[in-house]
């Protein structure tokens, strides 16, 4: 730990002031390092993407391609049938969000309101119970009743990555709910709003932060689970992104620029998503850390 010595006039600026202000060397090193840890693989990731078949397999992953090349992204778009995958990753997390954002605010709102009755009590109890139990735990039983049902396919995966979410989505959408006054939704009330109307027009917009929050965690979740589709998702014609790629391991062996341009196609939409809302991921959870 160090320190920095800083000259400040005051507001007349008659009289300078000298004020003594901290550098957190640590927290500087460890925010590099984890910094780095990031960038450089994203880096690799890009890099070798960009070159050519016999550049990618010198065994040199940090030089710089010489020349450009783009020829792995179209074999990748071509070998995986990119547009067929991306879109069906991209129905099973559009439809993920929107479920696990709607059920999850719906219950928390009844359990939060609904406090001192033991049964929506219990029932926090049981979801977050919930969230200890990962997916293999239950996969088989899961795989026998979407084939029996007929639900092995991308809504069956749909249906259980929302009910993954739901547990953790709760707590969020809970811690919330508690910051909301209730005088709020009882001045509604007084104007003839009924529970439904309440809850729409007045609670469902005021947790826009919290909101985006859970829905990006439920975008990353879904957007790159391998698991889930690979043991639902019977006809490979329907397979998500992440599990195409895994089908097709065998022909990127060989061609690692194929491969990364693969890799990097199927996460810049996570990547992307993410740097947009990064705000109000954050703003969600320091307000619903706060109770008012």
């Amino acid at each position: 730990m160090s320190t920095q010595t800083i000259t400040t006039v005051t507001a007349d600026g008659k009289k300078p002031r000298m004020r003594m202000e901290r550098v957190n060397w640590s927290g500087t090193i460890i925010l590099i390092l984890c910094t780095v840890t990031v960038l450089l693989p994203l880096y690799v990731t890009i890099s070798m993407s960009l070159k050519t078949t016999e550049q990618a397999v010198d065994g040199n992953a940090f030089s710089l391609p010489a020349p450009f090349s783009f020829d792995g992204f179209v074999e990748a778009w071509n070998l995986t049938k990119f547009p067929v995958g991306a879109g069906i990753s991209l129905l099973v997390t559009a439809g993920t969000v929107a479920a696990t954002i709607v059920l999850a605010a719906f219950a928390s709102y009844a359990i939060v309101r609904n406090w001192d009755r033991r049964l929506f009590r219990y029932s926090f109890f049981y979801l977050l119970a919930a969230m200890f139990i990962p997916f293999p735990v239950v996969a088989l039983p899961q795989i026998q009743l979407t084939g029996r049902v007929g639900l092995d396919n991308p809504l069956g995966v749909i249906i259980l990555a929302t009910m993954f979410q739901l547990s953790f989505s709760v707590l969020l959408f809970t811690a919330f709910l508690r910051s909301i006054p209730i005088e709020l939704e009882e001045s509604a009330r007084i104007d003839g709003a009924s529970t439904w109307q309440t809850f729409w027009r007045l609670i469902f917009p005021l947790l826009a932060p919290m909101s985006a929050t859970v829905g990006i965690f439920a975008f990353l979740y879904a957007w790159n689970d391998f698991m889930m589709p690979s043991l639902i998702i019977s006809d490979p014609a329907l397979q998500t992104l992440p599990v195409r790629q895994n089908l097709f391991q065998n022909q990127f062996s060989n061609n690692y620029n194929v491969s990364f341009a693969s890799y990097l196609m199927a996460m810049a939409p996570a990547i992307l998503a993410y740097l947009f809302t990064q705000r109000f991921v954050m703003e969600g959870v320091t307000q619903g850390a706060v109770k008012g």
